[in-house]
């Protein structure tokens, strides 16, 4: 409650914030036009509205912690500015900087709603037994060693060990699987991932406030906590500007006697041009990101992304399409046909809840569209396989285990009733190589063939990891997937640094690791398992199409249709942004160094050094638009 009180409490200063820069915007747009009622410039109400907190900041500032930053430089110009006259200069100043501070507290308001959409996924209940009778507790007071019931569909509560029942557990949130796991007595399960069917008893490893979940919510807290503020280039120059400003003033003074040559010195050393030389190519830049479906969520993101020496991936859902999908059918049997044997397939798990066999009913209407034979006498073993009467025939189909009980399998994955059971067996060995999940097909007890089922590899992956080595940057996948998929779709990608069954934690770790070795990272996730590394990585980009919330408000870029071929163009824009900025600061800085040399020896008034300033600002944007029509094939 008090997190939704502060939350509301920040957009209310948001909203506040933005209304009093309509206001301002407004009166200084009376003021170009000449609007001045009983005699009064507009341009005061952007002064008082903008300015004055501005310099109460600054005052501050240099009062407690002898802190100086461009808010001192530019309560200087806003000052220097009213003595001259010059109140549209001095209003326009104010209006610039109070919305790069409204910028960033919209940021900083986006990054906390992130974790709270992370805690709104945390288990809220638990069903504890003692005693053989059934309670129902919050999921933080479970402790170690109480013994819990979990129901189909229901999220697990608590990390523990199954002790009786079979099922098939969603890891997605924890690990990224895109294929949930089945799970018998004496596997391990997390809190947070979602029991798909059958229920079962597990005893709790851990207290409730001590879980998987738990933890991550932790980790991205604390990595939020530790990612650095970039500090804007006016903050990081201000003091050397201030005082360079100052003492040209005061030399000048001391050699001429004239105030108004110094405070022509004020008024041209107004950073307007500087402060604007990040913010107008950051902006410009966006919009260009935009047009690609790229949005940027944090504001110095780009000015990161230009850094990024390693791109870490993750691959459900990132470099693959996420989805389970038969990839390969063989069939065993002289005189069956591949296609037989899947539409017999696909009638049985017709009549299946597992996600496994919704994806092969759907794969085989996808490929031929023909109607399925009449599945009769279904019945469904949790956590092993399926069987059913398919055109008269008994069909059961399952993992190696079941198969193995029914007789037509061998432990050792021999096919039985096969005339070249070594060749059978090579071809399941090649695709679980390859990562793929198999389910087994026997009819009428003896051994059909198979079924491969795997994620599949994105049509533009190869090419984007290319272009990401032409720009210098190194690939590397971070996933919490089987070494087996892992490395088939590595390889695949042309991905050669390979990392496999990363939990949140290790994720996270991998990154910082290559962090404090200098080496600044960027990673691209989609799942809530992603969010800590998103997090503290130099930049995080999420898939904003099939990526879950909580990854997309833990990052600072989103690509909104998926495109992971914008990654690529992104990294090389923020470089061109980058020498767009460094750009616009020389300019700045050597017009205004120039318009005090002006200023000192008389030749330029007051008038005209708030002229000077203004066209200063103009050619900045104008340079900083180029990068709105910039292209490059990456």
């Amino acid at each position: 409650m008090i997190g939704k009180l502060e939350a509301c409490l920040e957009w209310g200063g948001i909203r506040k914030d933005v209304i009093l820069l309509i206001l301002s915007g407004a009166a200084l747009l009376c003021s170009i036009m000449g609007v001045q009622p009983a005699g009064v410039n507009l341009a005061w109400v952007a002064v008082i509205l903008c300015g004055i907190p501005i310099i109460l900041e600054a005052v501050i500032g240099l009062m407690t912690a002898f802190d100086i930053k461009a808010d001192v430089l530019v309560s200087l110009a806003l000052i220097a500015s009213l003595i001259t006259g010059e109140y549209f200069a001095a209003g326009e100043v104010a209006f610039i900087m109070q919305i790069g501070a409204l910028l960033e507290e919209i940021t900083v308001a986006r990054a906390r709603s992130g974790i709270e959409k992370l805690v709104s996924l945390t288990p809220q209940t638990a069903r504890r037994l003692r005693d053989g009778a059934e309670e129902s507790v919050p999921a933080e007071q479970v402790r170690e060693g109480d013994l819990l019931r979990v129901l189909p569909g229901e999220m697990i509560p608590a990390d523990g060990v199954i002790t009786t029942g079979v099922t098939s557990v969603d890891q997605s949130v924890m690990t990224g699987e895109s294929i949930p796991v089945d799970k018998n007595p004496g596997d391990e399960v997390r809190s947070g991932t979602i029991n798909q069917y059958g229920a079962f008893e597990m005893k709790a490893s851990c207290d409730g406030g001590d879980s998987s979940m738990q933890r991550m919510i932790r980790l991205v807290q604390s990595a939020d906590a530790d990612k650095a503020k970039i500090v804007s280039l006016a903050d990081r120059w201000a003091t050397w500007i201030v005082v360079t400003a100052l003492t040209a003033a005061a030399l000048t003074f001391l050699v001429t006697g004239e105030i108004i040559r110094s405070v022509t010195i004020l008024v041209v050393f107004c950073p307007c041009a500087l402060v604007l030389a990040t913010p107008t190519a950051i902006m410009a830049a966006i919009g260009n990101l935009t047009g690609h479906g790229v949005l940027v969520r944090q504001g110095d993101a780009l000015e990161r992304m230009a850094q990024v020496k390693r791109i870490a991936f993750d691959k459900t859902g990132t470099l693959t399409c996420g989805k389970p999908q038969v990839t390969a059918v063989r069939s065993f049997l002289p005189g069956m046909e591949e296609e037989t044997l899947y539409a017999y397939a696909a009638a049985a798990e017709s009549c299946s809840e597992h996600p496994l066999g919704k994806a092969v009913q759907a794969g085989y209407m996808e490929k031929y569209g023909r109607e399925l034979p009449e599945a009769e006498d279904f019945s469904m073993l949790p956590g092993m396989g399926i069987r059913a009467k398919v055109d008269g025939r008994t069909l059961t189909a399952g993992n190696l285990k079941f198969m193995e009980e029914c007789g037509a399998w061998s432990a050792d994955g021999l096919p039985c009733g096969t005339k070249t059971p070594e060749r059978e067996r090579e071809l399941t060995d090649d695709c679980l190589r390859k990562g793929c999940t198999i389910i087994y097909v026997a009819l009428d007890g003896k051994a059909a063939g198979f079924l491969a089922l795997s994620d599949t590899l994105r049509e533009d992956a190869p090419a984007m990891v290319e272009a990401i080595r032409a720009l210098g940057i190194t690939p590397v996948l971070l996933t919490g997937d089987r070494a087996e998929a892992a490395g088939y779709m590595a390889e695949r990608a042309g991905i050669r640094e390979v990392r496999a069954g990363c939990l949140p934690q290790d994720k996270m770790d991998a990154v910082s690791g290559s962090m404090e070795q200098g080496e600044p990272v960027c990673m691209v996730g989609d799942g809530v398992n992603d969010a800590p590394a998103l997090k503290k990585a130099h930049v995080g980009i999420a898939m904003g199409g099939v990526g879950s919330d909580i990854a997309i408000e833990a990052a600072d870029m989103a690509l909104i249709r998926d495109d992971i071929s914008a990654i690529p163009y992104t990294a090389a824009l923020s470089r061109k942004m980058m020498r767009t900025i460094r750009l616009n600061i020389a300019f700045s800085m050597t017009l205004n160094f120039a318009a005090i040399l002006l200023a000192i020896t008389g030749a330029l008034s007051p008038v005209w050094g708030a002229l000077v300033h203004n066209a200063g600002s103009v050619v900045v944007i104008l340079n900083s638009a180029l990068l709105m029509k910039w292209r490059k094939k990456v």
